[in-house]
């Protein structure tokens, strides 16, 4: 039986090997820095990391399914190092351990056993933390739960305990100073004061009143004009533009032609868009294609095609990629119930007319990383809609994901109809991309773009209910 520890305290290890592992939502680096007496590491060879993954007595054993763990071989470390420090390390270290559930460290023997326990609770804005350390004691091991956050970055931490850094960043370069302009001797004219005879646009408003924020409907015709009603916004948000005696003489507002107020229009609308032969339309979120070709003949099979790329890092002890797996997966419901999913653990539907092409572990290539077919004439009557996802099996997050898109394909054709690509990273493990659903018997697309925390399809589907309303 394992036992708890909380910060600060320690325990005896009585068994010869133990193995250092890290449980978190978040994708994080486990390193080790082996100490002597003085807090320091004797060599670079004693700091144990992704890029040197072996060290005196330390060796650091990758996991494909998450963050790798350090098996520490107590016999093996040399006489002189007294303490093996683990530190987590998040990969993206504009993050912090505050944004998500505090990170778990285990010691467990070469059995698996579980030994020690330490939630590391209390971190708010560090992205490093010293988990815990395996150190001596009169002659014998023991492991004390240390928590103590890093806040000097990285190159800190280890620079501190004495590893070299010789590719660190160079500065940037001094930026140029302007040389002084030459000072014109003063001459009998007095110079004009430069503010009154600049151009108005560059005048200094320091009398003018604060100019409102720009209403929904400027380019529509403005109701200054157009009698006593104001516009119709809540009294919170009502701008005081009938107390602004220069909006009446700005000669733009009377050149618009007339059209309808469109201030209560929902802004999540996105105007509808047809499919052209040879023109694939780019999607914007929120917006919706009817899925007929041009002419009006309804398509029958499609496929959406999912990709991204991971980000590479270039650390300070070299440059690697984040082994980001991303899965695509469809989920298929019969109004609010989900009926039926596919994705890399059930490659088919159930009722076969969606398909899976299958799993991507990287999203190295290019072009689509996972592909999904769907029969449109085989998806059964009673179900509305299907939902494409995509998760984030290890936990990284969309922040460490780059191109990122979601296309549609005439499998027949084999021609591109509409490509949609989010904007921005995310802090999200998963990210609900667009959706197929029926309207009065005909198919329309979506484009949806919204994140949600799941790392597999089992945990999306809870969250999707609200994507179910066309």
């Amino acid at each position: 039986m394992s036992v708890s520890l909380a910060k600060g305290q320690n325990g005896p290890l009585d068994v010869s090997d133990v193995v250092v592992s890290v449980q978190l939502a978040a994708a994080a680096d486990l390193s080790a820095l082996l100490v002597t007496s003085n807090g320091k590491v004797r060599s670079d060879a004693d700091f144990v990391f992704f890029n040197q993954p072996t060290g005196p007595g330390v060796q650091l054993v990758p996991n494909p399914g998450g963050i790798a763990s350090l098996r520490v071989s107590l016999a093996g470390v040399p006489a002189d190092i007294e303490q093996v420090r683990a530190v987590i390390t998040l990969d993206d270290a504009s993050s912090n351990f505050g944004r998500t559930a505090a990170p778990t460290a285990r010691v467990s023997d070469a059995a698996g056993n579980v030994l020690y326990e330490y939630v590391i609770d209390g971190l708010t804005t560090e992205s490093i933390v010293i988990a815990l350390e395996v150190y001596r004691r009169q002659g014998a091991w023991k492991v004390r739960a240390v928590g103590q956050g890093y806040a000097g970055g990285f190159a800190a931490l280890v620079t501190d305990h004495g590893v070299s850094v010789d590719d660190a960043p160079a500065p940037p370069p001094p930026t140029p100073v302007a040389a002084p302009a030459p000072i014109t001797p003063p001459s009998s004219v007095a110079p004009t004061p430069p503010a009154y005879n600049q151009p108005p646009q560059q005048q200094p408003s320091y009398n003018a009143p604060p100019v409102p924020p720009a209403p929904p409907a400027y380019n529509q015709p403005p109701a200054y004009n157009q009698g006593p009603t104001p516009p119709a916004y809540p009294p919170a948000q009502q701008p005081a533009y009938n107390q602004q005696p220069t909006y009446n003489q700005q000669p733009t507002y009377n050149q618009a032609p007339p059209a309808p107020p469109v201030q209560n229009q929902p802004p999540a609308q996105q105007p509808e868009v047809s499919l052209v032969k040879g023109r694939p339309v780019s999607l914007t979120k929120g917006q919706k294609v009817t899925l007929r070709k041009e002419g009006g003949v309804a398509l029958t099979m499609i496929q959406m095609g999912l990709g991204w790329d991971p980000i590479k890092k270039s650390g300070l002890f070299g440059s690697r990629t984040a082994d980001v797996d991303l899965d695509a997966s469809a989920l298929l419901y019969a109004d609010g119930n989900l009926v039926d999913v596919c994705y890399y653990g059930q490659l088919t539907s159930k009722d076969g007319s969606v398909r899976h092409m299958g799993d991507n572990l990287t999203g190295d290539g290019d072009g689509d990383d996972e592909v999904m077919l769907v029969d449109l004439q085989r998806v059964p009557a009673h179900v509305t809609t299907v939902i494409f996802t995509v998760t984030s099996y290890r936990g990284h997050t969309f922040e460490q994901v780059s191109n990122a898109f979601c296309r549609l394909v005439d499998s027949t054709t084999n021609s591109e109809l509409a490509r949609y690509t989010p904007q921005g990273g995310m802090a999200f493990t998963g990210m609900v991309m667009a959706k197929v659903y029926r309207v009065n018997g005909e198919w329309k697309l979506q484009a949806i773009g919204e994140g949600i925390q799941a790392k597999h399809a089992g945990e999306a589907a809870p969250q999707l209910g609200r994507f179910l309303t066309a």
